[in-house]
Formats: C-alpha cells, sequence, structure tokens
C-alpha cells in the first residue's frame, strides 16, 4: 500500500527538510505567476522575484533527487524559457524532452491566436535514468506483424483533455491537471515503491495518482483550504482515472486474423486501459463496429467486459 505524506507549508521551507538523494521522482506544477488566485497571496511576484524563487527551489529538488531520478516541470509560455536555462545552465541538469501538451479547450483571444497547449520540461539528473517504456507505450494505428504488439512511443506531444468544471472529478482548484497526464509520468519514471515528489502539490492530482499506482509520495501545499480538499480526495473511492489520451482507445486496422485479433484485444484492455475504466465498454464497442462482420468467434469480442 502506497505512503502519502502531505506537507502544509512553504515549499522553499519544506524542501530543506527532505534528505538529500531521497527522492526519485518530481512532478512540480509551480504558479505560473499569470495572476491566478492560489488563496495564499503568493501567485504575483516581479519578474526577478520569480525567477530567483525558481532557481532557490529548483536548486533544491536537484539536492534531493537520486542520481537515477527525473523531474518533470509545468511552466506557461512567458517563463518556459527561462525555466529551461535554469535547469540546463545554472544547475546542470540533463535535459530529456520538451514536452507539448496540447488541450482542445482553453482561453480565447480576440486578437492574436488562443493559447491551446502547455509545456513541460522533462530533465534527468544524469544519464542512468528510469524510461519504462512498455508502461506508456500507444495502440499502433494500424497492426503490422513486425510492428511491436505492444505499442508506440506516445512521442512528446500530448493530448489530455482539461477537467472540465461538470467532471466529477473537479476540485476547486483553477489549475488541476488530469490524471492521465501525470499518470504517464508517473509510471514512465518511477517503480511500484519508488518515492515521488510533489512540491506545488495544488488539487493533489499526483499524490491521487501515485496513490493508486503503487507510489509512495510527499506532496507540499501551502494553502489549508487545499490540504482539506486533497484528504477528501485521497479517500474517495476509486473509479478509474479522469482523463486519457484519446489515442489509448484506438483499435488498430487490419487485424483481420480472428486469433491474434481475440489476442490483442484482451492485452489492449490489460495494456492501455487499465486504470481507465470508463473507456474499456467504447473500446470493445469500437471492436465489434470494426471487425464485427468478419469475427467468426464472437466471443472475442464481447468477453473482456
Amino acid at each position: 500500500m502506497s505512503n502519502i505524506e502531505l506537507i502544509q507549508g512553504h515549499t522553499l521551507e519544506k524542501l530543506k527538510d527532505i534528505p538529500s538523494e531521497s527522492i526519485d521522482l518530481i512532478v512540480a506544477d509551480p504558479p505560473y505567476n499569470l495572476g491566478k488566485n492560489y488563496g495564499n497571496g503568493h501567485e504575483i511576484k516581479g519578474f526577478e522575484e520569480y525567477v530567483d524563487f525558481s532557481e532557490k527551489w529548483l536548486t533544491e529538488a536537484k539536492r534531493i533527487l537520486k542520481k537515477t531520478g527525473t523531474i518533470y516541470v509545468f511552466m506557461g509560455f512567458r517563463f518556459i524559457s527561462y525555466l529551461y536555462n535554469i535547469l540546463d545552465r545554472n544547475l546542470n541538469f540533463n535535459f530529456n524532452t520538451w514536452i507539448t501538451w496540447h488541450y482542445t479547450q482553453g482561453l480565447g483571444k480576440k486578437k492574436g491566436f488562443s493559447p491551446r497547449h502547455d509545456d513541460i520540461l522533462m530533465f534527468t539528473k544524469s544519464d542512468d535514468y528510469k524510461f519504462n517504456l512498455n508502461d506508456i507505450r500507444i495502440p499502433q494505428k494500424y497492426y503490422r506483424a513486425r510492428n511491436n504488439m505492444r505499442g508506440a512511443n506516445p512521442g512528446d506531444v500530448w493530448q489530455f483533455s482539461h477537467i472540465h468544471y461538470c467532471n466529477e472529478n473537479r476540485q476547486e482548484h483553477p489549475t488541476q491537471k488530469p490524471e492521465g497526464l501525470i499518470e504517464r509520468m508517473v509510471l514512465c519514471s518511477s517503480d511500484k515503491g519508488d518515492l515521488v515528489l510533489d512540491p506545488f502539490a495544488g488539487s493533489g492530482t499526483t499524490l491521487r495518482v501515485c496513490q493508486q499506482l503503487g507510489r509512495d509520495c510527499i506532496g507540499i501545499e501551502l494553502n489549508q483550504k487545499y490540504i482539506q480538499m486533497i484528504k477528501k480526495r485521497l479517500d474517495e473511492p476509486f473509479k478509474g482515472f479522469d482523463s486519457i489520451d484519446p489515442r489509448m482507445e484506438r483499435v488498430p486496422m487490419d487485424l483481420r486474423d480472428n486469433e491474434i485479433r481475440k489476442k490483442y484485444v484482451q492485452s489492449h484492455i490489460k495494456w492501455f486501459l487499465n486504470h481507465h475504466n470508463g473507456s474499456v465498454d467504447d473500446f470493445i464497442e469500437k471492436v465489434k463496429i470494426m471487425y464485427g462482420k468478419n469475427s467468426k468467434n464472437q466471443s472475442d469480442l464481447s468477453s473482456f467486459k
């Protein structure tokens, strides 16, 4: 069972209490300094103050991260280049990937193009780091015997919908991140039993994901209201993660062979839809629509619900 620890306080102060090289993975979603109301009075800083704050907490992050560890940092467009410079040049982290999180709805603009993505920087502390590719593969568009049936690398452009206000898992927090988004980071960059840190716990998404994936997790949050909200969220019964990459539900074309298809359908649910219970029925229905008429044995389409 996962050990989830929630700490109230200022990130800079609380990070100093964490032992050096004790954290396997850091998933950080710091305030973007765009004037959003996080209820703590510290969301708006001057430019130099914000850059200085970023370098200070990232310096502590490097100290506590294991040599095999990875850090993911969310950041908006105004400060992403400065954040990259701090990680790459000032702190000598190893750059791995600049991830684009694409979403279909966002802020509207009457002059200029409306933003439809956030940036996520992935850096490692050394060249020796964890990357569990098999745990995050996505289904192939076309089935080919020469391809890895387990799927393909998801690439550096990720599409996950925002958690809309009508979603039953929506929390009272202005920048709640989708669970499926965090799930991919946790699966590929940590193992069961590893220790994950979220230095800006916010709505508690990282803690909730780690709770379900068998990782220990420490979350730091300043706002007492959010602390209580996270505790309540962690006590809720688990019904499946609240978001999914739409590619995870797709049915590969050219799966005409009945035996191969039956094996694939069963494996698909285990590989791609684990922790996404709401997507299983939709996937089976897609299989029936695409292959039902050609199937000699309908049990391969209905026995996995």
